[in-house]
């Protein structure tokens, strides 16, 4: 009795402290961060945004929170990760290209001081339980030598569900050892989930980065879940459905876990995918054969999807939720960065910003818990050797440097389908943007995929570097 009392004391009082915060956003306990990315999920394809796939606990975590109705990441799996991780743009240490590749060697570099690192120095408890996909062929990209405490799950971008095998080799692991295991992949990280906070000191902060794999290629679900969708004739949307219900039980259940627990009052819960879902067979992934598959994912009113720099690569589903803290039933309007979450959680926790590199992401915190107007006026897509995308205000620029050449502009206020290109209309406007990603382009590392490829053509061919004895680095120690 005296507990339950304790508990409603606190919970009260936490609400208290979310309602009226006004201009301050303190909080006199450290939340606890539980950080829920999806693999390639169409921005229309969950509940609240009108799908015909049912996420239940999805839409009540949407429901009792923020949802963020312009928030971006970059158009592909590693570029957004390595962002959400490090509060910088990709392009900063050569991660701005691709994905990294199966048989690839470099990671993110080292030197980048991550989210985990950041948390684990103020005393959290860190885990990921999921997808890395941001260094493999070198432990000292692992999870664990990057921050985190505990670690569970693939180390590459795409495996299949059932054997958690990539190109006939498992990739499946528990704290840097190779596991063995049956199961659904979607099941088993949301068990593993579940085992760490029913263990966990709720008097020690955690942060959960829980990476599903779902619902990337292979399209694959457990016979139940296609059960569930008999009714949609085409089979791959009928299994990428049945892939996105599985995981978002499996978030019930974790979220049921911190309640049981009595952590929940105190969560902070973040849900947003990788990037847009799948348009293009290129972006499909390298083990799944697609070539006679309608590709299932929905953008909504958002043109293409992964892998392209248009609204629907990279304007992805994602909301917030905290109880007390958070408004409920709210939506935010302005636009918001994957790279926003690393100085956001960073001052919620009460760690320490001050490190040696520049940070590209904002303080979303006052937006999140008061409502006040994103202080972010601009969006840096990406910017490769190749292409580069920067939204300022309402106009987008997209520029293809690549003969023949390209530019395309559109103002995402009346056309947020970029359906009409306005470059040749408003050169002035097309010249200020250009002016701008020019001044981007001078920060950037060269692309590590790109470089990876480069010296990989000139193996083949047995063609010696241009200056004799120098090879390219791919150290990432910069």
């Amino acid at each position: 009795m005296k507990n339950r009392l304790f508990l409603t004391i606190n919970l009260l009082l936490a609400t208290a402290v979310g309602l009226s915060a006004g201009s301050s956003t303190a909080v006199a306990k450290r939340p606890n961060i539980l950080f829920i990315i999806a693999d390639d999920i169409g921005w229309k394809d969950v509940g609240f945004r009108g799908s015909d796939i049912q996420t239940p606990n999805l839409d009540r975590l949407a429901a009792g929170g923020v949802v963020l109705n312009q928030f971006y990441a970059l158009p592909m799996c590693t570029p957004t990760r390595a962002c959400v991780l490090t509060g910088r743009y990709p392009f900063r240490y050569g991660l701005q290209t691709g994905v990294i590749p199966t048989g690839q060697t470099y990671g993110l570099s080292t030197d980048e001081r991550t989210l985990a690192n950041a948390l684990k120095e103020t005393g959290y408890a860190t885990a990921i339980v999921g997808k890395w996909h941001l260094g493999h062929g070198d432990k000292k990209y692992w999870p664990q030598q990057r921050g985190f405490d505990h670690q569970y799950g693939p180390l590459i971008g795409e495996i299949d569900y059932f054997t958690h095998e990539a190109s006939g080799v498992v990739d499946w692991y528990r704290n840097g050892q190779v596991v063995e295991e049956e199961g659904y992949s979607t099941t088993l990280l949301g068990r593993e989930a579940v085992k760490l906070i029913e263990e966990h000191d709720p008097d020690k902060p955690l942060f959960l980065y829980l990476a599903f794999n779902a619902a990337h290629t292979p399209y694959q679900a457990p016979e139940e879940y296609l059960k569930k969708y008999s009714s949609i004739e085409d089979a791959s949307r009928r299994a990428y459905a049945g892939s996105i219900s599985a995981m978002d039980e499996q978030i019930g259940h974790v979220v049921d876990a911190l309640a049981s627990k009595h952590m929940l009052e105190n969560t902070l819960i973040v849900f947003m995918s990788d990037n847009g879902g799948t348009r293009n067979p290129m972006f499909s992934g390298a083990i799944a054969d697609v070539s006679n598959v309608r590709l299932p994912c929905n953008n909504g009113p958002y043109r293409e999807g992964k892998g392209s720099n248009y609204e629907g690569g990279t304007r992805v589903v994602a909301f917030a939720n905290w109880p007390g803290h958070i408004k409920p039933g709210t939506t935010e309007e302005g636009l918001i960065h994957t790279a926003d979450w690393y100085p956001t959680i960073l001052s919620l926790a009460g760690a320490e910003q001050v490190q040696s590199k520049p940070l590209d992401g904002m303080d979303m915190q006052a937006t999140l818990l008061t409502g006040t107007p994103s202080p972010r006026t601009e969006i840096v897509y990406n910017i490769e050797p190749f292409r580069a995308a920067l939204r300022e205000g309402d106009w987008k620029l997209l520029w293809r440097t690549t003969l023949p050449s390209s530019v395309e502009l559109y103002n995402l206020a009346t056309d947020p389908s970029e359906s009409k290109n306005l470059a040749a209309e408003y050169p002035e406007k097309v010249a200020a943007l250009q002016k701008r990603i020019g001044e981007l382009s001078t920060q950037t590392t060269p692309s590590l995929l790109l470089q990876a490829g480069f010296q990989s053509i000139l193996q083949q061919f047995h063609i010696p570097p241009a200056f004799p004895g120098e090879e390219m680095d791919l150290s990432q120690e910069h």
